[in-house]
């Protein structure tokens, strides 16, 4: 694979400068990133993308987005195009966001399983990894951490799951993990660690990361008991978000649940998804013949 970058030469004193974005390169940019993943960058993210390219095109020393835009649609730059994407993707995140759905897991949907045996979690846009440890902090509480359970995280952005493998978290985390799981499963960092906070290993050990685009979703996953999908919708557009449903829906076990955010609503989206309550949906397949 090649990561040969294009020779550009430029001025030294123009690297200082602000590199311009037209509306039609910027036109240009969001119909590519649409096309990578199906996420919509609405007019008022022009901003957006001149501060989160702009030293990706300095340290390249390229000095149009123009020339970026060439460069990424080239064949051999997949590393590259792979850049721009993490780039350009937002992941906001944090430990036990949206509470109330880690309640529903512990009060209502964890005590009525039945079978335990490879219980499977998927945290769909995982990000740094905080939802997906939230979970499997609730379950390691739950039923123990010798239970045979599994939480895959999935996203678009290489670089953030790099950082979530890693289960490792500036120290202030420790404000949003409820106490008793802090002190049964977390660790502070000593060493070269020192100032973070680190997931246990017998925790970390039930999750695993991997790359996933939900909007052309071609990675082979197992079927899931459970599926979070949350703050996810709301950077598509209608007929891109019934894409993803679908996609998402069919790695989910029959009887099995989806969590959507608790802002978005997937009302109409598939007649098997029958809503429990605001943002938690169970999967009930109709027979068809």
């Amino acid at each position: 694979m090649s990561t040969t970058q294009p020779k550009v030469f430029v001025d030294p004193s123009e690297l200082n400068r602000a590199i311009p974005l037209s509306d039609q390169e910027f036109y240009k940019i969001r119909d590519w990133l649409r096309e990578q993943s199906g996420i919509h960058l609405a007019d008022i993210k022009k901003s957006m993308v001149v501060g989160r390219l702009q030293k990706r095109l300095k340290a390249l020393q390229i000095p149009t987005f123009t020339a970026y835009l060439k460069l990424i649609l080239q064949a051999d730059q997949s590393n590259e195009r792979q850049t721009a994407i993490n780039l350009l993707t937002t992941n906001e995140t944090y430990f036990f966001r949206e509470e109330k759905h880690f309640q529903f897991l512990e009060q209502q949907l964890l005590p009525s399983v039945q079978n335990r045996d490879n219980f499977k979690v998927w945290s769909a846009a995982a990000s740094t990894g905080e939802e997906a440890y939230s979970i499997a902090l609730t379950l390691g509480h739950m039923w123990g951490v010798q239970s045979n359970w599994q939480i895959i995280g999935t996203d678009i952005n290489t670089s953030v799951l790099q950082r979530a493998q890693k289960a490792l978290y500036p120290l202030d985390a420790k404000d949003r993990i409820p106490l008793h799981l802090l002190k049964a499963f977390c660790l502070k960092g000593i060493g070269q660690e020192t100032g973070w906070l680190k997931i246990s290993n017998e925790i970390s050990s039930h999750v695993s990361f991997v790359q996933a685009n939900l909007f052309a979703l071609q990675l082979k996953l197992p079927l899931f008991d459970v599926i979070f999908l949350r703050n996810v919708l709301i950077y598509f557009e209608l007929e891109d978000k019934k894409k993803i449903i679908q996609n998402v829906v069919r790695q989910l076990k029959p009887g099995g649940w989806l969590l959507v955010g608790h802002s978005e609503s997937i009302h109409g989206y598939n007649d098997d998804l029958k809503q429990f309550r605001p943002s938690c949906y169970q999967y009930v397949p109709a027979h068809r013949a």
